[in-house]
């Protein structure tokens, strides 16, 4: 495991605007970042305003939000409504993060051509101020191209679920010598094609922090140990939204899913009793101004 001494984030992070070498110099302080997917303007906002350093708009909305089985089917459209409403959102807070969206399945594959065009309608039309591929492979190419277009591109390595049918499902990578190894190789590869930053997903602790000691680029971990230089959570995995069971790696700061069908069964007893809405939610008429309107309906029904 790593050694390197590390430092609590501050308290108040400084107001303004989170950019790329604010991230970098985390890393150098070893001040942890905090990073949280959020597709919406509300939870934009609620994690700006929380003081996380960067909001991931992520194609996991296929799943949390549009109710698909996979990452797959999310298209670009779809992730370019989610990415700038939770955007408009973020810039409301007084410390606004930096905004990164994940450039979904088949985006970015095809070609260099592809990739740029992808990216850069997340920049110009959604207010993303980068992008994140998954993979290394043919995905340097495309790295290589969205940075040269001046698009910043954070990497993504490890369990990567655009390609988890190939990986063999969703489960940990890493875990063997070889395949660490080749993890490790990946990892210098996607910094020296211009990624400002590495998500590694279901890594061994061990892995990421070598991955981490040997890249000067920041690390961002998701089930790969508290060695890497932060670490990212799902919005509704951390509020605990929704049914189903959580991988191992995430941790429920919240119960919303309960707390809201509480919420909604108490709506649903107050309709049926008519005991909602009350007097206080209702809104009054002048007494002549009602006089007035019942001579006008007995007036009209002759």
């Amino acid at each position: 495991m790593s050694t390197r001494p590390r430092r609590s984030a501050p308290a108040t992070p400084a107001l303004g605007k989170v950019a790329l070498p604010d991230l970098l110099a985390q890393k150098h302080a070893g001040a942890p970042i905090v990073m949280i997917t959020a597709y919406d303007a509300p939870s934009g906002f609620t994690a700006a305003e929380a003081g996380v350093d960067v909001i991931l708009v992520g194609d996991s909305a296929a799943m949390t939000v549009l109710g698909h089985a996979s990452t797959m089917p999310i298209t670009v459209d779809e992730m370019l409504v989610l990415t700038a409403a939770a955007s408009r959102g973020a810039a409301r807070a007084a410390r606004c993060p930096l905004i990164v969206a994940d450039l979904p399945f088949l985006s970015f594959q095809p070609s260099d051509r592809d990739a740029i065009f992808a990216a850069g309608r997340f920049v110009k039309e959604a207010g993303a101020d980068a992008v994140k591929v998954e993979g290394a492979g043919p995905t340097l190419d495309r790295i290589r191209a969205i940075t040269g277009a001046g698009i910043p591109v954070m990497a993504h390595l490890g369990l990567t679920p655009q390609s988890a049918t190939a990986l063999g499902g969703f489960r940990a990578q890493g875990r063997t010598a070889a395949a660490a190894l080749r993890l490790v190789e990946e990892a210098i590869a996607v910094e020296a094609a211009g990624a400002f930053a590495l998500v590694l997903e279901c890594v061994p602790a061990e892995i990421a922090a070598a991955v981490t000691e040997r890249v000067a680029i920041p690390t961002i971990g998701i089930g790969a140990g508290n060695a890497t230089d932060g670490q990212v959570l799902v919005w509704h995995d951390l509020l605990g939204i929704g049914d189903g069971s959580s991988p191992r790696f995430v941790e429920r700061y919240a119960d919303l899913h309960q707390a809201s069908h509480d919420a909604i069964v108490r709506f649903a007893d107050d309709v049926r009793s008519r005991s909602f809405p009350a007097v206080r939610h209702t809104y009054a008429i002048a007494g002549d101004e009602l006089a007035a309107f019942r001579v006008g309906l007995a007036a009209a029904a002759r």
